[in-house]
């Protein structure tokens, strides 16, 4: 029996993904239902076999993969049936294709061209000399005296020579267009292909930044993702010349042994066929395809990178519901206060200028402490950029004097200068002033980093790894499964969260977050999540997508601030009358839930994975799942890099991971590098332990350069104790590949092809 195509993409997606058959086809099903990742993550685990996020994002992927797969294949059979040229064979071969690259070589023969040498071959009358030479049946006589009778002068054919040449591009444009031999040039470049970079000229790279490039070879299939952008970085800034090596001898080896079958007056012919075919043909596509295709490996290898260090940011620990003053940092210009409330509203703002002398710091000091006393504020939030370590040392002092208690945190005002500037900012405080709307973006991601940041293009925080250079497409589809992936994990006030934090929750456009906070401006506080269903365009659908991930503090049901679905509150409402107690009380009291045996509640539809994330989240209601807020302290003596010493052992905060080593905040207005090789063993040991955006980690100074503002350090020697304990681990930090030497074989002798 035949299987639709539906069915084949499902077994296609079962084997190239290795996850369960029932889960992939029920999570399909549920994604063309206009499921979210989140929620049929969240809430339908008895559907897809408790398939995590991960998972259900790879199912994702591969269903849109192949689909649209599925759809060139059917345009590429009509093109060729149209044709006359569709063969049984060759329409099996067209539809077992599971690469595009596949297909595309399947079609190549048969595509609309453009004139080609081959093309005017043909026009010139030459398709049967072709075909005699292709024949290798002659072996007496030369090549020349076959020609004699394709020799045209009307039709553009001056002699024997011409009449083999014509032909001979005839010949070589079938070989180049043969799907098997493509394919094995491709391999073999893909797996013996070396990357190389050489200096274009001097004076070029005045700062050196590409001075490792200069004369350098590495293998294509091994080259890490990080030299890769650099690398092209390089040539795309006109300083370095790139090229993909292949083994060329070994290629035309195989072509001319898959174009000659036997010996004839027409081998030397041949053999030239081959070669023009792969140099002029072949070999240029071939490296425009290889090259991509490194450069998109290389793009999700950074982009992995930029999510995992986004998705840390994102949810770093929040501040929680206190009154924050935010200060954004200034020398000269003076440093910008905001005072915000317990849920982010503003207050007040001011402007003070410690740093200027005149007597203006014990001014500025009596301001600070007015601002903090008058709104209570018990947390100071101050941007770490410049002019910020100078003024947490101004405002401890100077709340010290004036006997008011109040803690102070360095916050990373990395992207606070672009929502300044943004829509959005303009929407929440048309009436104020740039700096002002960055004292409370600053203040904000004190409080709740998520509920802030969310509001600032991911590209702009500053955790990426040649974020501007990968594909953009790509970065903002992955950069807005994370930022939504967090939002739902961690859940949405629904009576404080902006429009654009609401836009991130499963099921809710742009346009619904919008609509939503417009009717709660206009209605007041949503007094269930069943009210959302009064906003306007807010169906059913998006009411069963988000509802999960929304909470409601202090309202009329209290499974409204839970993880807990409503389409399980009637479940609840059972657990809690089986217990002689009303939902309030359950919700109230943890120790109520732990004598409830989940089996007892199993139906047809509620299985035991939702059942215990129910009871877990009655444990624990409305709990927060990030982690507990602490802050780092930098020390008083260290202000900039000159004050920095060899040895030194000093806290810092990772503000960026990349795939050479970590950045951290040591509070001198300039990061340092942790390379790999100085990432402790228990970093290096477990990817599960990697070092991430946001920890708060001991470091030693290795090196400081203040000329060249570069800071070495290591976080290996800062813990030695730890280091120390158990075997080395088993993967580790690859060394860099040495750049080509004068003592190395030549690219030519090694049988790599160059390019003039």
């Amino acid at each position: 029996m035949a299987i639709s195509n539906e069915q084949r993409i499902l077994a296609i997606i079962v084997e190239e993904s290795g996850l369960p058959p029932a889960g992939v086809a029920q999570t399909v099903v549920l994604l063309n239902e206009g499921g979210t990742v989140p929620f049929i993550a969240r809430y339908r685990k008895e559907q897809t076999g408790e398939l995590d996020e991960v998972q259900i994002r790879q199912i994702e992927d591969l269903l849109a993969y192949h689909c649209e797969l599925a759809e060139r294949q059917a345009t590429v059979l009509k093109s060729i049936e149209e044709q006359g040229k569709l063969t049984a064979e060759l329409a099996a071969r067209i539809q077992g294709c599971r690469k595009k690259t596949e297909l595309e070589d399947l079609y190549l023969p048969y595509k609309p061209k453009r004139r080609t040498k081959a093309t005017v071959a043909r026009e010139r009358g030459l398709e049967p000399l072709a075909e005699l030479i292709a024949a290798q049946e002659l072996t007496q006589g030369t090549a020349a005296q076959a020609a004699l009778p394709f020799v045209n002068t009307e039709a553009g054919v001056a002699d024997a020579e011409a009449a083999l040449e014509g032909a001979g591009h005839i010949l070589a444009e079938r070989l180049s267009e043969n799907a098997d031999l493509r394919g094995m040039v491709r391999e073999l470049t893909r797996d013996q292909g070396v990357f190389a970079s050489k200096l274009l000229g001097e004076g070029l790279d005045a700062e050196g930044k590409f001075k490792m490039y200069y004369d350098y070879l590495e293998p294509l299939k091994s080259m890490p993702s990080h030299r890769m952008l650099a690398m092209r970085r390089g040539e795309k800034e006109a300083v370095l010349k790139l090229d993909l090596l292949a083994p060329e001898e070994e290629i035309l080896g195989r072509l001319r042994l898959a174009l000659i079958q036997r010996e004839s007056i027409f081998k030397p012919l041949l053999m030239s066929v081959a070669a023009d075919a792969y140099k002029r043909l072949i070999a240029p596509s071939i490296e425009v395809e290889l090259r991509l295709e490194a450069k998109t490996r290389a793009d999700e290898a950074a982009i992995a990178v930029f999510a995992q260090n986004l998705r840390n940011l994102l949810l770093l620990p929040p501040a929680g519901g206190r009154r924050v003053l935010g200060i954004d940092p200034g020398l000269r210009t003076g440093c910008k206060l905001a005072a915000v409330s317990e849920t982010g509203r503003f207050l007040e703002h001011a402007t003070i200028y410690p740093h200027t002398g005149g007597g203006k710091a014990k001014e500025a000091g009596g301001e600070l402490a007015r601002l903090v006393e008058r709104h209570d504020c018990r947390l100071i939030a101050i941007g770490n950029g410049t002019g910020g370590r100078e003024t947490e040392l101004f405002v401890r002092e100077a709340l010290k004097s004036a006997g008011v208690a109040c803690e102070t945190a360095m916050v990373n005002e990395a992207g606070a200068s672009i929502y300044s500037a943004s829509d959005i900012a303009r929407e929440e405080f048309p009436e104020l002033d740039l700096t002002i709307r960055g004292a409370i973006s600053i203040a904000r991601r004190l409080q709740d980093p998520l509920a802030e940041l969310v509001k600032i293009d991911p590209k702009s925080i500053g955790v990426g790894q040649y974020q501007h250079d990968v594909n953009q497409a790509l970065l903002k589809k992955a950069l807005d499964a994370v930022v939504e992936s967090c939002v739902n994990f961690v859940g949405v006030d629904l009576n404080s969260a902006s429009w654009a934090l609401l836009s991130y929750v499963a099921g809710v456009s742009e346009n619904q977050g919008r609509a939503i906070v417009r009717h709660r401006d206009e209605n007041g506080a949503f007094p269930t999540r069943q009210s959302l269903l009064k906003v306007p365009r807010f169906g059913p659908k998006a009411f069963e997508q988000a509802a999960g991930f929304l909470r409601i503090r202090g309202g009329d049901n209290p499974l409204d601030n839970t993880a807990v679905h409503p389409e399980n509150y009637a479940l609840v409402e059972r657990m809690a009358a089986d217990l002689d107690a009303s939902v309030a009380r359950l919700v109230a009291d943890p120790g109520l839930s732990a004598g409830i045996k989940a089996e007892r509640y199993v139906t047809q539809t509620v299985g035991l994975p939702t059942l215990n994330d129910i009871l877990k989240e009655l444990k624990k209601p409305g709990r927060d799942p990030r982690e507990q807020f602490q802050s780092a302290s930098f020390r008083d003596d260290v202000l900039t890099i000159a004050d920095l010493k060899e040895g030194m052992i000093l806290q810092g905060v990772v503000t960026n991971v990349a795939a050479f080593g970590a950045f951290v905040d040591i509070g001198v207005h300039q990061d340092g590098l942790v390379h790999v090789s100085q990432l402790s063993h228990r970093y290096l040991k477990d990817p599960n332990e990697a070092v991430k955006v946001g920890e708060i980690v001991k470091v030693k100074v290795l090196s400081a350069d203040p000329a060249r503002k570069r800071i070495s350090l290591s976080i290996k020697q800062a813990e030695p104790e730890k280091a120390q304990k158990g075997a080395a681990p088993k993967n580790q930090p690859r060394q860099q590949p040495k750049p080509a030497t004068a003592a190395q074989p030549s690219w030519e002798k090694a049988g790599f092809r160059v390019k003039k």
